[in-house]
């Protein structure tokens, strides 16, 4: 078997209560991950006078443990850069925009955010939202561009982009090559998208992948081999896809050192 650890990425979203960013790079760092993207939230890759020190502790983290940031990542939960309420997408962008600077300046090269969130009871018409989305890039474009970072768009079931054409096509619509694509496997098997024809779908665009387990049934972010995700066909169409980063361990667990770990030796398998 490969050596499992070095062929991924943790994302720290199961360390957010629990750690700091800097104290779950270290942490992560002497179970032997180098590789990591690092939550947009309070306590860890955070704005104001607080994500100041953080942001320096993070800094020495980095130094110290030889750690590689590849994204950060905004989990979406408390903004909507496709809100009704124009304060509510100003407000979001204004964050992102301090987070695209944070993220320069920690030299962090990419920045997910999603897409927006319909009302899921009554949405606004996709004209609207569409309008709200290429809007944002107005704005978001140009911030990550000063900032050195390039910008990535992720397909999220609650988003009003939730599959890969929509996604695609909203981007190809807006017409900068620049934005990238973050694919992400579990997000897509729970909307019963077919991860090969997904994965061909976004191919031009996509700079990361996002690997966790799920059923369809039960919205999830679980370790390897707790969901129905085909992850030896994933596996074998990541093959065949040229990235200049490895695969992101996305796993939501209460347990995340032995759920990562176990992912990342399960999905090597794959690859043997």
């Amino acid at each position: 078997m490969k050596d499992a650890i070095s062929g991924f990425a943790v994302n720290l979203y199961s360390y957010i209560f629990s750690h700091t960013a800097a104290d779950a790079v270290r942490h992560l760092a002497d179970k032997g991950f180098a590789d990591f993207e690092l939550m947009m939230f309070p306590g860890h890759l955070w704005h104001g006078a607080e994500g100041a020190e953080l942001r320096k502790d993070l800094a020495k983290a980095q130094a110290v443990t030889g750690a590689r940031f590849l994204t950060s990542n905004m989990p979406n939960i408390d903004v909507n850069i496709a809100a009704c309420d124009p304060t509510m997408r100003d407000y979001s962008l204004t964050l992102l925009e301090k987070f695209l600077n944070h993220s320069g300046e920690l030299g962090i090269p990419r920045m997910i955010i999603g897409p927006g969130k319909p009302n899921p009871l009554f949405p606004a018409p996709k004209v609207f939202l569409m309008d709200c989305f290429h809007a944002a890039l107005d704005r978001l474009a140009p911030a990550a561009e000063s900032a050195g970072v390039t910008l990535l768009v992720e397909n999220m079931p609650f988003a009003f982009l939730p599959d890969a054409d929509a996604l695609v096509d909203a981007l190809d619509g807006y017409g900068h090559d620049g934005i990238g694509i973050v694919y992400d496997i579990a997000n897509a098997h729970f909307i019963q998208e077919d991860t090969t024809a997904g994965l061909d779908r976004v191919k031009d665009r996509l700079r990361i992948i996002h690997l966790s387990d799920t059923t369809q049934a039960t919205y999830k972010h679980d370790a390897v081999g707790q969901g129905d995700v085909p992850f030896q066909a994933v596996m074998r169409d990541l093959a065949g896809i040229d990235l200049d980063e490895p695969p992101v361990l996305e796993i939501i667990s209460a347990d995340p050192d032995a759920e990562i770990l176990r992912s990342a030796k399960a999905l090597a398998s794959f690859t043997d």
